[in-house]
């Protein structure tokens, strides 16, 4: 299959792929990694007149840390996020999800941008956004502005982004003192899109549960913040029967549907299991376990 005839710019800068936006509106689409965008071009499934692509905006693409927050340009490779040092000490949820996407190709040439403006629900980085109440820097034709991820992920491959904006920049807090973190998943094969996966983050004081993070991918039309489950852990604490209970209330907060992959209740078995195990290995590495061991 051929894409659709389009015209093709490839700007230098996120100030001149805004003012292409601008120029050609609705006709437009972004180009980041191409992952997603790329095939649905090929089987014209997508028929823009004008592709605006960002791969040479290079002031888009960084990693940095500030006041507490770890910074990632739009244009980020998520190979780049994979093996960055500063990520793996500061956002080590974000690094373990991240050996979850794809395979090897698909992570060079993907960016965490992309992913989140795509905005699949079975797609791993929506989902840490959410757990880590993650801000978007949206920039457009009425200046820039933040978005927290729970305000940006509207619905299936649905976003808050406005005619004429574009995601220029992810904020994510850096790890607390005393946190442990944990990233499931469960696919037919690896480097597949999610049948269900969790990310999981829990910071303990003394034998108390500070703060628990929890959202499922793959188990709605969105990643989905499980907010109960976070309130019977730090209401109740991280023994057994509060993690067994917490991972229960996972289950009944989702609202997957069905299709060739997974029914309805496989989907909910998988959180309930999934968000278990996501608690426990987190929990183990906030309480100085070290680096459990991922399941292939």
């Amino acid at each position: 299959m051929k894409p659709p005839p389009f015209d093709y710019y490839a700007p230098a800068s996120a100030a001149e792929a805004l003012e292409l936006l601008g120029r050609y509106g609705a006709d437009a689409r972004l180009l980041a990694g191409g992952q997603s965008l790329v095939p649905l071009l090929n089987f014209r499934l997508s028929a823009p007149a004008v592709i605006i692509d960002l791969n040479r905006a290079t002031d888009l693409a960084y990693i940095k840390e500030e006041t507490g927050r770890v910074r990632l340009g739009a244009m980020t490779r998520q190979r780049a996020i994979e093996f960055s040092p500063l990520v793996k000490s500061r956002l080590p949820l974000l690094a373990e999800a991240t050996r979850w996407v794809g395979h090897l190709p698909t992570r060079t040439r993907g960016t965490v941008g992309g992913s989140l403006a795509h905005s699949d629900p079975a797609a791993e980085y929506p989902a840490v956004a959410t757990a880590l109440d993650a801000e978007l820097v949206v920039r457009g034709p009425a200046g820039e502005r933040v978005v927290p991820a729970a305000e940006f992920f509207l619905g299936l491959m649905t976003t808050a982004l406005q005619p004429g904006e574009m995601l220029v920049e992810v904020r994510l807090p850096a790890l607390a003192s005393n946190s442990g973190w944990a990233f499931e998943e469960f696919s037919r094969r690896h480097g597949d899109f999610a049948i269900v996966g969790i990310a999981a983050m829990v910071t303990t004081e003394r034998d108390r549960c500070r703060s628990a993070r929890l959202a499922a991918c793959g188990a709605g039309p969105v990643a989905v913040r499980l907010r109960g489950a976070e309130e019977i852990l730090e209401q109740g604490g991280l023994g057994d029967l509060n993690i067994n209970a917490a991972a229960a209330r996972a289950a009944e907060l989702v609202d997957p549907s069905a299709d060739l992959h997974a029914s309805v209740e496989y989907r909910r078995h998988l959180v309930h299991v999934l968000t278990r195990r996501a608690l426990k290995r987190a929990l183990e590495r906030a309480r100085g376990g070290g680096a459990a061991p991922l399941r292939s």
